[in-house]
Parts: C-alpha cells; sequence; structure tokens
C-alpha cells in the first residue's frame, strides 16, 4: 500500500520530462495514486499524452487555464468520471520574455496583466471548480519561487505574480479550512524546465544557487516532488497557509 494507494487528482502543467509538474507526477504515481493530466494545445497534447500513458493515465484533457469554459470542463469531466478527487496540483506560470528581459518599470500593462492572470488568478479560477468534487480532506498544491519575496535579477513581472500567488493560497486555506480542503505551496529552488529557459541569465543562478545553498547543491525534479507528495498526502493533514521552500536553504542564507 502506498502512501497515496486509492486516491485521485489532477495535475496542471507538465510541458515536458523536464518540467517540475512532472517530476511532482513520478513520486504520485510511485505512491499509488491515479492522475489526470491537462495539456495546452496540439503540440504539448503530442508531449503530454506519452508521458501520461506511462504511468497508466487514461484522462487527458485539453485545459487553457485563461478559459473558463475549458477549466470547469476538465473538472466536469473528472466529476464524470471519478465522482470526487483527492488533490489537484497547480504548476502553470508564464510571462512574455519581453517583460522578463526589459527592465521592471518598462513592463507594459498587458505583460502584467497577462502574467497575473496565468500565473496567479489561474489557481483562483482552477480551485472555484475544482472545489465541488473535491473530498473533505483533499489537498491542493501550487509552484512558486523566492522572487515572490527577493528582488531576483531578470525576474521581474513573474516576481509580481509569484507574490500574488501566494497570497492567495493564504486567502484560499482560509476559506476552505471549514470544507477540510488544504492550500499550501512549494517553493523550490531553480530547476532546468522549459519555462526557467525564458528568463535572462539562468545558468548564472542555477551556479550561484548551487555555490551558496546550504546544502550546496542544486535541487531536483524528485526533491520537489517528494515535498509535493509530503503535502498532498495525509502526512500533512494539519499543514494549510504554508510556503514550503525546496531549495537546499539557499533561501536562508545571507550573502
Amino acid at each position: 500500500m502506498g502512501l497515496m494507494t486509492g486516491k485521485r487528482g489532477v495535475i496542471f502543467g507538465v510541458a515536458n520530462d523536464k518540467s517540475i509538474a512532472w517530476g511532482i507526477a513520478q513520486q504520485l504515481h510511485e505512491a499509488g495514486a491515479e492522475l489526470a493530466f491537462t495539456y495546452l494545445n496540439e503540440s504539448m497534447e503530442r508531449r503530454v499524452k506519452p508521458l501520461a500513458e506511462s504511468l497508466g493515465s487514461t484522462i487527458v484533457l485539453p485545459c487553457d487555464v485563461q478559459n473558463d469554459d475549458e477549466m470547469a470542463a476538465v473538472f466536469a469531466e473528472l466529476g464524470k468520471q471519478w465522482g470526487e478527487i483527492d488533490f489537484v496540483v497547480h504548476a502553470v506560470a508564464f510571462a512574455n520574455r519581453e517583460d522578463l528581459k526589459n527592465p521592471f518599470s518598462q513592463t507594459s500593462r498587458e505583460g502584467f496583466q497577462l502574467a497575473l492572470d496565468i500565473s496567479a488568478y489561474s489557481l483562483i479560477s482552477m480551485t472555484r471548480y475544482a472545489i465541488p468534487i473535491l473530498k473533505p480532506g483533499a489537498s491542493i498544491v501550487t509552484m512558486t519561487y523566492l522572487g515572490s519575496v527577493r528582488a531576483v535579477p531578470a525576474y521581474n513581472v513573474m516576481g509580481v505574480a509569484k507574490a500574488a500567488l501566494e497570497s492567495s493560497v493564504r486567502y484560499l486555506a482560509a476559506e476552505l479550512g471549514e470544507k477540510e480542503i488544504r492550500v499550501n505551496a512549494v517553493s523550490a529552488g531553480p530547476i532546468k524546465t522549459l519555462a526557467a529557459s525564458g528568463i535572462g541569465g539562468f545558468k548564472d543562478k542555477l551556479k550561484f544557487a548551487e555555490e551558496r545553498a546550504a546544502l550546496r547543491r542544486l535541487v531536483s525534479q524528485d526533491d520537489v516532488g517528494r515535498a509535493t507528495l509530503y503535502l498532498l498526502s495525509d502526512l500533512a493533514s494539519g499543514v494549510t497557509g504554508e510556503v514550503h521552500y525546496v531549495d537546499g536553504g539557499f533561501s536562508i542564507v545571507a550573502g
């Protein structure tokens, strides 16, 4: 019997086998969970479906998190097939490349709105559509980064979006506690992913994190996956509204 045996849930945000969301999916699968996945478009579908099938998943659904109808359709289909679910993983974020590259004061209004919509508001809308089928004791986990509380070079508007995301975690946790639904965030250290490739100087950030982290190493997909597994499982039944750092101790070290 695995830690998640008998539990079912959906993962938003797998782009390829280097995605943090994929590391989470693998850990959940090994712990016995039954998984559903979403994809953004046809190009992503070609990447996500084979990965989902490799874990025995038969539910792979289209979902643009900016489209309320598609979001609602995902949870309607999960309700139809499973009745109820035990967890949701929100691993979705995006900002225009120019809004990451340019000085922060030059962030466009449209770029600001886009980053906040996809990276932060999507957690709120996702939760709203999930609530009717979430079991008591269910858990929601999202992915954040240190740039929410520190001015990280070239992170710019994404840092503001992650700050809004973390605040949303606290407000959702406060609201859903009476329903016995927990909401938490994992703040991962830098990992080579498709999303990270758009951040200027990312290789330098990897080197700096490895040199300065308390553990003197970078974290992996598996590190983040195991921490997320903990937050989604009954081991974290008393934990909600938290930002859990998985960065090798980088966030605690000054200088």
